[in-house]
């Protein structure tokens, strides 16, 4: 080709090219053909626009606006793609990566997720723990964390109490070997509540029997517990404690003894039938756990018989009874309880008490008791109390499970003002700080319940699984907001409020600390027990040899794996000193609030009609016929 044919060819070539594009409409030259520093996009055509190459005529072919030459049509095509890919990546990024620095500016790195199936396992094990118990030489796993366990309190009931009966097993309370039953049968009414919500969960995760043994080792000591009316004593007689102070110079308070070197006598504290609120209690627990044991037909028989028959007594009409609460009179009954577990009403037990009656039995009468009684158990709860769920306050709780009821099983007249789901959803809120801002909160997070008492833990796990459990129960209706008042909420808020108190409680806190043993690279390694701090050395240590254990500076020789501590100040502060219990004693109550929170706001693995989010919508319901 001459140099004038060529050309001629590249310049009609070129003007071939940029009028072909141009007229597409999707490429714009600004100003000229020359003038390539400004084009207009339109990226969505893309397609069309390489398929615009394919109209170059010349394998050969040049751009005289720019003396390039294209050698390869294929590669140009490759080259103007990659370019304008590059571009709409280059966009974006502009916009959001200053937006991005600022932010990470003001965001801390979040922490990894928690281990809650590890945290379960671990919580649990603090029960095993505390059981009162004979051990079978060979029964514990080689791996078990309680081989600094063995058998204890063999003669508990047989002394002290002038009934000689059995009170063998039970658990101990906390870091004294004293057994509560009032805690004790807390423990199994919310355990087995526990259960019978997430049971799938348990089971998931492997723990399912675990649990239920833990339960059943309660329910079986909340059996030996009342003693009806027979031709001995006219009155019904219940035990309120085992162990405690006594008239011995050696006893339970006075020593720091592991519960296998006991070789005092322990006293049996003993109530009549008009301690309403340790009757009240027994009642649920043996009226919950019944729900866990259906399978088991006698022993569930057992249970409900025994709790209606304890409830009957304990609320029949007489006017010469004054029910009252056990602690309430310096006497017998619970003058030794009165400095741990110092119950403040009874109506609140009752109530509790009838509810899970109607869920064992199905009898609506005992629906009936409860929310004809509710108003008056509002009337003895403190102000200091209202929003909390814990050993001495079961109307928060109660609130909730009458509303399960109004949600899933509505009953109609006469009971629709009754299962009000007002109380509720105003709890809800107060849970939220953005909707009560009389709420109080530490500055690592804590939500302090009752700010001016101590073990803020206990209320935040309870917390936690209340809060976690409405909004699985509004995710089962379908929805994903509640109100109270003027305010709305969401199940999600719920949820994050549960999830960060388990976090807060688990080590995102600032002391960086895990405040349940063995989770974490950093936990409490001092916990106020005594059998934790007693060496496993083959010998028996006296009660006079105790203090050196207790006053030790050294870590704990045996590791209380699972055991959840009082926890922090409310400046977030912690000391983990043996000698001071009120930072770092565990207890069997606020245990099973951490094993209620763990369990609800762990993530299902199974998703079905019946187990939606993990919880059974209607196995709470199987007694029920109307």
């Amino acid at each position: 080709m001459s140099d004038t044919s060529e050309s001629e060819f590249l310049s009609s070539t070129s003007t071939r090219f940029v009028h072909s594009v141009a007229g597409s409409g999707r490429i714009l030259p600004s100003s000229s053909t020359r003038n390539w520093n400004s084009i207009d996009l339109d990226f969505n055509l893309l397609p069309q626009l390489t398929d615009r190459f394919h109209s170059l005529p010349s394998k050969f072919s040049k751009s005289v606006d720019f003396n390039l030459t294209i050698s390869d049509k294929t590669h140009f095509k490759r080259c103007v793609s990659i370019s304008i890919f590059l571009l709409l990546l280059l966009i974006p990024l502009s916009i959001l990566l200053p937006h991005s620095l600022t932010h990470s500016k003001h965001t801390p790195d979040h922490p990894p997720p928690k281990n809650l199936t590890l945290a379960l396992n671990q919580a649990l094990l603090f029960f095993d723990a505390q059981k009162c118990t004979y051990v079978i030489p060979g029964s514990l796993p080689e791996n078990s964390t309680m081989k600094f366990r063995g058998n204890s309190g063999l003669d508990d009931g047989r002394e002290g109490g002038g009934i000689n009966a059995d009170l063998v097993g039970g658990f101990y309370d906390s870091g004294n070997n004293i057994k509560f039953s009032f805690s004790t049968a807390y423990t199994v009414t919310l355990l087995s509540w526990t259960v019978i919500e997430y049971q799938q969960k348990y089971a998931d995760i492997g723990e399912l029997d675990h649990i239920k043994d833990i339960i059943k080792w309660g329910s079986d000591y909340l059996l030996k517990l009342f003693i009806p009316p027979n031709s001995d004593n006219s009155a019904l007689l219940l035990i309120s404690q085992v162990g405690g102070s006594g008239e011995n110079q050696e006893n339970d308070v006075s020593c720091w003894q592991k519960p296998e070197d006991m070789n005092y006598t322990r006293p049996v504290s003993v109530c009549d039938d008009t301690a309403a609120d340790l009757a009240g209690e027994i009642v649920a627990g043996l009226s919950a756990a019944s729900l866990i044991f259906s399978d088991e037909e006698d022993y569930c028989h057992k249970l409900v018989e025994s709790a209606e028959k304890l409830f009957d007594l304990a609320t029949r009409r007489d006017p010469s009874r004054k029910l009252r609460t056990y602690t309430e009179k310096d006497d017998d009954c619970g003058n030794r309880a009165r400095e741990f577990y110092n119950s403040s009403s009874y109506m609140d037990e009752l109530v509790w008490g009838a509810t899970w009656l109607f869920f064992a039995t199905g009898e609506v009468s005992y629906l009936k008791y409860a929310t004809d009684n509710f108003d008056a158990a509002e009337e003895e709860e403190l102000s200091s109390e209202k929003g909390v769920f814990y050993w001495n306050n079961k109307l928060t709780a109660n609130a909730i499970l009458l509303t399960r009821i109004r949600y899933f099983m509505d009953l109609g007249y006469p009971y629709e003002d009754a299962l009000s789901t007002n109380r509720t959803d105003l709890l809800m809120c107060s849970y939220l700080s953005s909707y009560d801002h009389k709420l109080s909160v530490t500055n690592g997070g804590l939500v302090l319940l009752k700010p001016d008492a101590g073990a803020p833990l206990q209320y935040a796990a309870t917390a936690s699984f209340l809060s976690k459990l409405y909004s699985d129960y509004l995710h089962l209706l379908g929805r994903t907001l509640g109100s109270c008042t003027t305010a709305v909420f969401s199940a999600d808020e719920l949820q994050n409020f549960a999830i960060s108190q388990v976090n807060y409680i688990l080590g995102d806190n600032p002391m960086k600390m895990s405040y349940m043993v063995g989770y974490g690279e950093r936990y409490p390694n001092h916990v106020h027990h005594r059998g934790a701090s007693i060496p496993l050395d083959g010998k028996k240590h006296s009660c006079s040899e105790g203090n050196k254990y207790l006053y030790s500076k050294k870590e704990n020789p045996n590791n209380l794996v699972g055991a959840m501590v009082v926890g922090p100040d409310e400046d977030d502060l912690f000391l983990d000193d043996r000698d001071k219990p009120w930072f770092t004693e565990a207890s069997i109550s606020s245990n099973a609030g951490l094993v209620a929170a763990l369990i609800a706001v762990h993530n299902p693995t199974v998703k079905s009609f019946d187990f939606s989010n993990g919880i059974d919508k209607i196995g709470i319901f199987r007694n029920v016929r109307l």
